[in-house]
């Protein structure tokens, strides 16, 4: 249990960003020991708070004590020697050192010039036996699975002498093992001592672990709670500002004809290992069909290859009876597919793009964000409007030269006072002919903006006579990206999906991570998909959001989609899916009705128990090509 010492106090902390108030007169402590659960929708000022505890941000008025002393760190390197440490939700980490290099990186053993990588490997192996978290020292942390590597980030803030441990959303990334294995570390450290602000939106977590819950919404501080008074329902009310409904309330499912078809699908993983062995399902419009295991069994293999993303080994992938194995991504989105990716950073978004134009990234070349000409067009538009502008330009030419002789060029000789050019000397003539040379630049660019201007009144003008040439193979939009209904598009989708931005002009990747997950969602719902593939669509979305996207999947399926679920939330698998495919090692083992199975069923499943062992008397699985 927590001592009553309160190691961490803030007072009054208010934090602005244009256009958003991030923090408003935030109040909490922490005591000894103590795993403190902080916990809120996305954009509730969460991670904001810990930036400025941590040094990242600087807060705008109030207060923070560490031991009851007032502190201003001016950077996270002096929260860390204050005994801070944090692990964020991306993690630190370079992929192609050591577990021992990147824990002692910034407080490096030394041989003299050189790392001592055996004493920094002794070092790190004694912690991590010390405090139970078990890892190579030695092991290249590109080769480990998310979970150890986030076990590696624990040790580097201890190896630190932290002894406030802030742990950004430690659960979004992890399989459900990893997660209880996280809980298991947190509680270890508490014993000993370490006080532990875990931030989440997960309430199952909180409820299990915490020893006090702190509830923010809109920058502020709503609540502060114990987990025994708490149920589920009361901290999602608390969250979001009303009733969430935790249960997925979905009409039976009318499946029609088969939109996608997989059959013996195989693919090799980016290390040259199979990842997707003799893989065969269908989904079939009006269905959710969900893939259940445990994560690392062959389903972000199986995405990719659906979607474009990796080539197939063998195998066959069908969209609406077309056979489109290995085609692209444009031809797969082009059949009619949204695609929400597991990786939203590496797959779903550019981040210095803005929201507007993230919500276009996969259709901006095609009507109505594209406008003609098209490249089969182009080359006659550029001749009509070369013509044109030529055309102009050489009237304005014939005028000015006939100006220029006529008055101009007398009135510029007469001002330099020479009245014979044939008599003038070369140093005479200097004068006036740079004057004529000026003169005649300015014109140039002078004319060429009026015949452009011109030129292109003229084309507006003719596009009743023009525009059904234009149609002619302009199907897939023109080169030129229309602002204005890219803009509209996103003004709507934006206030739809509840994507809390300044504006849509922001840039994606200030957004906080919530936010971003909802913008891809977005953009793929928003398109009303034949075929909606989407892997781990709720992974870092709060409750509130969850609630919305349970909901739009479900009436994505009644509207007559074919959904294909990727989640590593079995909860969410059991409660959304008609049928489900379930994952071990690469190879479905089974492909069952949802309704038939019990949840401890497909756990057993996703374990590598057989079909055959687990499911009894429970009727058959559904024929994969049925």
């Amino acid at each position: 249990m927590p001592s009553n010492e309160v190691v961490l106090e803030v007072i009054g902390v208010t934090k602005r960003f244009p256009g958003v108030l991030a923090n408003h007169d935030v109040n909490l402590t922490l005591h000894k020991g103590e795993i403190l659960a902080l916990l809120g929708e996305n954009g509730a000022g969460k991670s904001t708070l810990m930036n400025i505890i941590y040094g990242l941000y600087h807060a705008d008025s109030g207060t923070i004590k560490l031991k009851g002393k007032e502190v201003h760190f001016a950077s996270p390197r002096e929260a860390i020697h204050s005994g801070i440490g944090m692990v964020h939700q991306h993690f630190q980490l370079i992929p192609v050192m050591t577990v021992a290099e990147n824990v002692v990186l910034g407080e490096e053993v030394t041989d003299g010039a050189f790392l001592d990588r055996q004493e920094a490997a002794r070092r790190v192996r004694a912690l991590s036996e010390q405090y139970r978290l078990e890892v190579d020292p030695n092991a290249v942390i590109e080769e480990l699975p998310v979970g150890v590597q986030q076990r590696v980030e624990i040790i580097k803030a201890l190896y630190r002498d932290a002894e406030i441990l802030i742990l950004d959303e430690p659960t979004a990334v992890l399989t459900p093992q990893e997660v209880q294995e996280l809980f298991k570390i947190m509680r270890d450290l508490a014993a000993r001592g370490v006080s532990i602000i875990f931030i989440t939106h997960k309430l199952k977590e909180v409820l299990a672990v915490a020893h006090r819950i702190v509830v923010m919404r809109d920058g502020e501080v709503v609540g502060t709670v114990l987990p025994e008074e708490s149920t589920q329902e009361s901290l999602a009310a608390l969250m979001v500002g009303r009733e969430v409904l935790l249960r997925v309330n979905k009409p039976p499912a009318r499946p029609k004809e088969v939109v996608l078809e997989v059959e013996n699908l195989s693919a090799y993983d980016d290390r040259g290992h199979h990842a997707v062995n003799n893989v065969s399902f269908v989904v079939r419009s009006g269905e959710v069909v969900g893939v259940a295991g445990v994560q690392g069994n062959g389903q972000t293999e199986l995405v990719e290859v659906l979607t474009g993303l990796r080539p197939a080994a063998g195998g066959h992938v069908r969209i609406n009876g077309k056979d489109l194995t290995n085609a692209s991504p444009r031809a797969v989105t082009a059949s009619g597919t949204g695609h929400v990716p597991e990786d939203r950073h590496r797959f779903g978004m550019v981040s210095s793009y803005t929201v507007a134009e993230n919500l276009v990234l996969n259709v901006y070349y095609a009507p109505p964000y594209s406008t003609a000409p098209s490249l089969r067009q182009l080359p006659f538009v550029t001749v009509l409007y070369a013509a044109l502008a030529l055309g102009v330009f050489a009237i304005l030419a014939v005028i000015w030269n006939a100006l220029w002789k006529a008055a101009l060029w007398p009135l510029v000789l007469g001002l330099h006072g020479i009245a014979d050019v044939e008599a003038a000397s070369r140093q005479e003539m200097a004068g006036p002919e740079l004057f004529g040379m000026l003169a005649l630049l300015v014109m140039a660019l002078l004319f060429a903006y009026v015949a452009h201007r011109v030129a292109t009144l003229i084309m507006g003008r003719l596009q009743p006579v023009i525009a059904p040439f234009l149609k002619r193979g302009g199907e897939n939009g023109g080169v030129v990206l229309d602002h204005d209904r890219v803009d509209h598009n996103a003004v709507t989708l934006v206030k739809q999906f509840d994507i809390r931005t300044p504006s849509v002009t922001t840039t994606g990747g200030s957004l906080s991570g919530g936010n971003q997950q909802k913008m891809v969602v977005a953009r793929e719902f928003g398109r009303r998909p034949r075929l909606l593939i989407a892997a781990q669509p709720t992974r870092g979305i709060d409750v509130g959001s969850i609630e919305f996207i349970h909901q739009q999947l479900v009436s994505q399926r009644d509207a007559g989609a074919a959904v294909l679920l990727v989640s590593a939330e079995l909860d969410e698998i059991m409660a959304l899916s008609d049928r489900i495919v379930v994952m071990y090692k690469g190879s479905v083992v089974a492909t069952v009705n949802a309704d038939s199975v019990t949840r401890e069923q497909v756990g057993l499943l996703m374990a590598g128990a057989s079909a055959e062992d687990v499911l009894g008397q429970v009727p058959a699985a559904v024929p994969a090509l049925a």
